[in-house]
């Protein structure tokens, strides 16, 4: 049950950092506070009201100058918001029909929007939660403390609303788009691979060799796996004293019905224990970076392939993904992939999991881009030229006869619809790709 928590609380705290409630929220409530303890500090403490210039207020005793100051605030607040969200709506229809529908939820895990709401929510929060300290009745009391903070809370959104302003004009732009995607998957990728690339090592005896792996453990709720708790899955394992064998994985769709996972001995695992397998998987509508490092590559090669489409045609733009996706396949190939096999104690093997492996990550960056840019010279040729940068780093040579194979389907593609001279180049940078595989 705890690990069940867990999971849970994991799922609902990776949806809502990522999206305009929690931090807006969060904020909101703090300075809601903070306007409502200011102005009962000030009623029972009068001293604390007393470093206040008399210039801005002369009478301390006014309550009306306090409640139209507060008033006025709020309400200057609240159309201010709505224009916020005008811009931000805008800005994410603009980017989901430009570029690609997957990319909006980076835009919803940005920081500074997700600030901008808060402040300004925050500050018509302090004005409401302060106005009701300004009263007349048994006797007129004006909390000039609090009000001097609401006009600097209000300052400080005039700022904030340039600097919003500044900051979405340069997030809409495709490079730091496409930037922001690879840093974070650049960041998972360090979370997911800790270890530096090891070569391949002599193959060591199949773990699965001698087990049969005959009692499926179905899903019961469509969708993605988004996250897999492994830990969870050794432990339960090692209780029920059963081997898993995972049939998906994380970024692959499992429709309801379908196995999940096989387990050896299944007669050993009761019907609360396929429930808690089941509990080991977060499966969700949409695919998210918790450890998917594919789908960060295909949010950045549907923005290229929308680019290069004849609709479009912007070489530049899917110029810039190949760099981008370069980047990550360099990354990638100098981390050791995750343990597929999985022991508990050393040496007792409990869980096979799959994870995603150099080619099929090269696939999926380069393929479809490859398939779509046969006739597009600048595109082919930074493709290879991408080819050559990740080949340079690694000094696995399977790593680099796989890149060295996609050179030559890239050339072919390309000698399918290009005349012989545009081909000179193209097959210039295949031949400096091959020459690294010697």
């Amino acid at each position: 049950m705890k690990e069940r928590l867990t999971l849970l609380f994991r799922r609902a705290m990776y949806n809502l950092r990522g999206g305009f409630l929690v931090r807006p929220l969060i904020i909101a409530l703090v300075l809601g506070c903070a306007g409502t303890l200011l102005s009962w500090m000030e009623e029972e403490v009068p001293g604390v009201s007393a470093w206040v210039p008399k210039a801005l207020f002369p009478s301390h005793a006014d309550p009306q100058v306090a409640q139209v100051i507060l008033a006025g605030i709020a309400a200057s607040i609240m159309t201010v918001v709505s224009i916020v969200f005008a811009i931000l709506l805008m800005t994410l229809t603009l980017a989901s029909m430009q570029f690609s529908p997957r990319i909006i939820l980076s835009f919803a895990r940005d920081r500074v929007t997700q600030w901008t709401l808060g402040i300004f929510l925050g500050t018509f929060s302090y004005c409401m939660a302060a106005l009701p300290a300004a009263h007349s009745l048994p006797k007129p009391f004006a909390p000039v403390a609090t009000v001097l903070g609401a006009m600097l809370l209000a300052f400080a959104c005039v700022c904030w609303l340039l600097f919003f302003i500044h900051h979405i004009s340069q997030a809409i732009s495709v490079n730091q788009i496409v930037d922001k995607i690879a840093t974070e998957t650049d960041a998972m990728i360090n979370q997911m691979m800790p270890f530096p690339h090891r070569l391949r090592r002599m193959p060591e005896d199949d773990p699965l060799r001698g087990y049969t792996f005959e009692t499926p453990v179905l899903n019961d709720v469509s969708g993605y796996i988004r996250f897999v708790d492994t830990k969870r899955l050794v432990a339960l394992a090692k209780l029920y004293h059963v081997k898993a064998r995972v049939l998906r994985r994380v970024g692959h769709f499992v429709p309801a019905g379908v196995p999940l996972l096989l387990v050896s001995k299944g007669d050993r695992l009761p019907s609360e224990g396929a429930a808690a397998f089941r509990g080991a998987f977060d499966l969700g509508p949409s695919r998210t970076l918790q450890q998917d490092v594919e789908f960060g590559v295909l949010q950045i090669v549907d923005i290229a392939l929308k680019a290069i489409s004849p609709a479009v045609n912007d070489p530049s733009t899917a110029i810039s993904c190949v760099d981008q996706l370069s980047r990550i396949l360099i990354r990638f190939a100098s981390r050791e992939p995750p343990e597929s096999m999985l022991y508990d104690p050393p040496g007792v093997f409990r869980v096979c999991i799959a994870w995603i492996d150099f080619e099929k990550l090269l696939d999926s960056a380069f393929e479809q881009i490859r398939m779509y840019s046969k006739t597009d010279v600048a595109v082919s040729l930074r493709m290879l030229r991408a080819l050559g940068d990740i080949a340079t780093t690694t000094n696995d040579p399977n790593f680099r006869r796989l890149l060295a194979t996609r050179g030559q389907r890239i050339v072919a593609g390309c000698a399918e619809k290009l005349r012989e001279e545009e081909l000179k180049e193209i097959r210039g940078r295949l031949d400096a790709l091959e020459k690294l595989i010697v």
